[in-house]
């Protein structure tokens, strides 16, 4: 230990040559993993030559103060890898409970997006086209109850070239088309 208070490599190789075996051992029997406990050894090792100075000969033996450093390290690490163990559970169950959540926050953009587009499209028709889809969207009502809805006056109001089924014919298509030119670059 002397030597290695004087900051001499040799003495941590010897140390290390020494010992390093048993230090592992006690290591694996805390930690259970191979690549832990040789991680572990390292900095075990790293502190002794760092914290030689705090060596007190007259408190025990280089290799108690050895062991004692080496059982305290790997119980930390175990119970470091526990904690984190733990967190990463809880963040995959939190995850997983959420998960529909966002599905939720997916669908109501693209609702949102999909109104944003539809509210363009009606704005693109007359008036009263426009009125007679809200009332049989929202309403559900038949072409029938529509008409008697909005009276006699929106019969007037009727495209004089055809029948009310041929223009809602005309209607509908207007609406396809709008819907298969898609979303203006905008609605990205």
């Amino acid at each position: 230990m002397e030597i290695i208070q004087a900051h001499e490599r040799t003495g941590l190789k010897r140390l290390h040559d020494r010992y390093a075996r048993r230090l592992k051992a006690m290591s694996m029997k805390v930690l259970n993993n191979d690549a832990d406990a040789e991680d572990l050894l390292q900095d075990v090792f790293l502190e002794i030559w760092n914290r030689a100075a705090s060596y007190n000969p007259l408190k025990g033996r280089p290799l108690s103060w050895l062991a004692t450093l080496t059982r305290r390290r790997s119980i930390d690490r175990l119970r470091k890898r526990e904690t984190y163990g733990r967190v990463e559970d809880r963040f995959a169950e939190e995850t997983r409970d959420q998960a529909s959540g966002w599905t939720h926050v997916h669908e109501e953009l693209a609702h949102g997006e999909i109104n944003e587009y539809l509210q363009r499209a009606l704005a693109t028709l007359p008036e009263a086209q426009r009125n007679a889809l809200k009332l049989a969207y929202h309403q559900e009502m038949t072409q029938r109850e529509i008409a008697a809805h909005n009276g006699p006056a929106a019969r007037h109001h009727q495209d004089p070239t055809g029948t009310r089924a041929e223009e809602d014919g005309r209607l509908l298509g207007r609406i396809r088309g709008f819907a298969l030119a898609g979303p203006s670059p905008r609605a990205k």
